[in-house]
């Protein structure tokens, strides 16, 4: 057994603070601090880098894992077109581009032209292209840039004719929708008041309001459309109808999908906000319109969703409901009015079947799919029959297809071109039993001679009623062609099967999530998918919770443990940034029920000094403020401070880069290599190079 690294010494604090009459240590409470700020907590990470990164130059298999995956991502990538004005406007990677490229074609099949390149925007690559969104007549775009990762955004126009970039600029936007007025004379947003110094990527998110921006005017002069500063907690999003005629504000207070729909009649001689459904009890998500006729897909009554509509015409307080599809055995994810039709999105046992219905809800047959996978897209105006949707699988690149209402017929828009063979790989999903018997799927992906036990890579991510569905990833591909396993669990938490699975995995339920994971690595074992010692477990952000609970919950079953960007720390998370809206899944720890529940299983407060871990590679970024990096800086160190054996258990910690959106090309590839080379050496995959 290799000795564990010397770790650099890290202060302890005499800070205690009691809750419930419970004594709760935090001797790390000042890391905590912001790192491009404090000087003693840039030093810390400094030498914690300094550290892990000697650590991963001695592993063998890091500069093969670093080449192929790099390889293996240099393939043209295509994003989902949209469709405006006769224009075709997509994102493009050309392969190892560190950013996708903005273009446009004039036509289905003509010549594209680059209108937005953010490579050129700063010579690290970690400046990206946020959202984007056409104007109606496909003369201007609306964008934002994300700038290190970070979860703010400025908002600019661009004339597409002639590439000029309009002087406007509109900051502090985060979580918005980006909506044109169907004329374009200017836009709907959301965006919080502005904040200063170390607020800006610490405090608490809070007021958000919904504003119009005339082009060619300064911020300041923006309108507001809606505010609720009497409950600053929430949250307003809008978005415009097809017709342009109503402005859609949905309002939210947490992470759950628990909306208050508020309309506004644009036509109207002095239009006023009306809200139509209150109460932040059910989810509304707009699905289209027909003049007064407004459609939507619901969870009121229906735990795995439906597709309603109301009649906004007779001007009641709230209008009444009528059914169109009604809930099925499989679970509603979305659907639109598409060519004169409701495209329906639903997810049978973790896997895509897109359905077609008439608007008065009778079935009109499906949209064939190349194979088991998911499929995403079906974006475009109500009356318009041409859609475009992507399909992709575990060993299936995303391939974008055409779609034509009228016809029924798929044909491919943008196919990619690989350095592997899929037909190689094989894709087959099990259930096995958790430990209260819920039976709980799980995909498992591996090349079709690897037959016997081997090294197991084990991702999920439980929570938020979030599924995780058949996609593929270059980065994988990497670890599956040294005859390394893939494991996906699609646990308790997610929304794989609705209300119920989501339910089942959150508040005072949140213990299924772990057991559910833990019950898949013995699955594993059992099945002799993996060795004794050949299991590796991989989670990001909720996932890494996961990661950090699990393995101070069964530190045996596991040989390395890779939690990234993960909530650590669950007794103080709802004090920065986003955290507050995760109490809708994790409860209020300042609530005594809370707290012994969470107190229970944070990552950070229960590290079992005396039993030995797994290997741990802990990774973060310094503009992380989504999951502010305090949490895994504290988890670090109190990893590093307990006898928990000789495995190394390192930090590995990112700058210039944040919760993952927006992450350069160069960077996933070289925090790939380091985490499938750690996972390598300590699941005993013989890493060799690829020919």
């Amino acid at each position: 057994m290799t000795a564990a690294p010397s770790y650099p010494e890290t202060r302890r604090v005499d800070q205690v603070d009691e809750q419930f009459g419970v004594k709760v240590a935090d001797p790390y409470r000042w890391l905590e601090n912001d790192v491009r700020t404090d000087k003693d907590v840039a030093a810390w990470v400094a030498a914690e880098n300094k550290v892990t990164n000697a650590y991963l130059a001695t592993l063998p298999g890091r500069d093969v894992f670093k080449a192929r995956i790099k390889q293996l991502l240099d393939y043209e990538r295509f994003g989902v077109p949209q469709k405006k004005g006769g224009h075709y406007f997509y994102s493009r990677n050309s392969g190892l581009q560190n950013q996708a490229v903005l273009y446009v074609r004039d036509s289905l099949n003509g010549e594209g032209r680059v209108l937005i390149d953010p490579n050129t925007w700063s010579k690290d690559g970690a400046t990206a292209l946020g959202e984007w969104v056409p104007s109606e007549d496909g003369s201007k775009i609306l964008y934002s840039i994300q700038d290190g990762g970070t979860d703010w955004r400025t908002v600019k126009i661009l004339d597409v004719a002639t590439g000029t970039i309009a002087a406007d600029a509109v900051e502090w936007v985060k979580f918005s929708n980006l909506a044109w007025a169907k004329d374009g004379s200017g836009f709907y947003y959301s965006r919080f008041p502005a904040a200063t110094g170390d607020q800006k990527f610490q405090a608490l998110n809070e007021d958000q309001a919904v504003y119009f921006h005339k082009l060619g005017t300064a911020q300041t002069a923006d309108t507001l459309i809606y505010a609720t500063p009497e409950t600053p907690k929430r949250n307003h999003q809008a978005q415009v109808t097809d017709d342009g005629k109503w402005l859609i504000v949905t309002t939210t207070e947490g992470t759950d999908n628990r909306y208050e729909i508020t309309v506004v009649d644009l036509t109207a001689p002095k239009p006023a906000p009306r809200t139509i459904f209150k109460g932040l009890e059910n989810e509304w998500s707009f699905a289209g319109n027909q003049g007064f006729n407004f459609f939507w897909v619901t969870n009121k009554d229906a735990p795995r969703m439906r597709i309603v509509s109301t009649n906004l015409a007779a001007r009641s307080a709230v209008p009444p409901v009528h059914e169109v599809v009604p809930q099925d055995k499989a679970v509603l994810e979305g659907a639109a009015i598409l060519g004169g039709k409701l495209i329906a999105s639903y997810l049978v046992d973790v896997k895509t079947e897109i359905r077609r219905y008439t608007l008065d809800g009778k079935s009109d047959g499906v949209v064939p799919l190349p194979g088991i996978g998911a499929a995403g897209g079906f974006g475009g105006d109500a009356d318009d029959p041409e859609t475009f949707y992507s399909f992709t699988s575990f060993a299936t690149p995303a391939t974008v297809y055409r779609y034509d209402v009228k016809t029924g017929k798929s044909t491919p828009w943008a196919a990619p071109k690989v350095a592997f063979d899929p037909s190689l790989y094989d894709v087959s999903q099990r259930f096995y039993a958790s430990k209260d018997g819920t039976r709980i799927p799980m995909f498992v992906v591996r090349r079709k001679d690897v037959t016997g036990p081997a090294p197991t890579l084990l991702y999920a991510y439980g929570g938020f009623n979030v599924s995780i569905d058949p996609s593929f990833s270059a980065t994988r591909l990497a670890w599956m062609e040294q005859g390394g396993v893939l494991a996906v669990a699609n646990i308790r938490g997610g929304g794989e099967y609705g209300k119920e699975w989501h339910d089942g995995g959150r508040l005072a339920n949140k213990q299924n999530v772990f057991d559910d994971f833990i019950a898949a690595g013995e699955y594993l074992k059992a099945q002799g998918i993996t060795s004794k010692d050949g299991l590796a477990i991989q989670g990001g952000s909720n996932g890494g919770l996961l990661v950090g609970a699990v393995t101070n919950q069964r530190p045996d079953l596991f040989a390395a443990a890779l939690p990234a960007v993960g909530v650590m720390d669950m007794l103080r998370f709802d004090r920065w940034t986003a955290g507050r809206y995760w109490v809708d899944d994790y409860g209020y720890p300042s609530k005594e029920a809370d707290f012994k529940t969470l107190y229970a299983y944070s990552p950070y407060h229960n590290i079992r000094s005396g039993k030995p871990y797994p290997a741990v590679l802990v990774a973060t970024a310094d503009t992380d403020d989504r999951v502010v990096p305090g949490h895994s800086f504290k988890y670090t160190a109190a990893l590093q401070a307990a006898d928990i054996g000789d495995r190394p258990h390192l930090a590995r910690i990112e700058t210039r880069a944040g919760h993952g959106s927006g992450k350069p090309t160069d960077k996933v590839i070289e925090e790939a290599a380091d985490n499938w080379a750690f996972a390598a050496k300590w699941t005993g995959l013989t890493v060799k190079p690829v020919q």
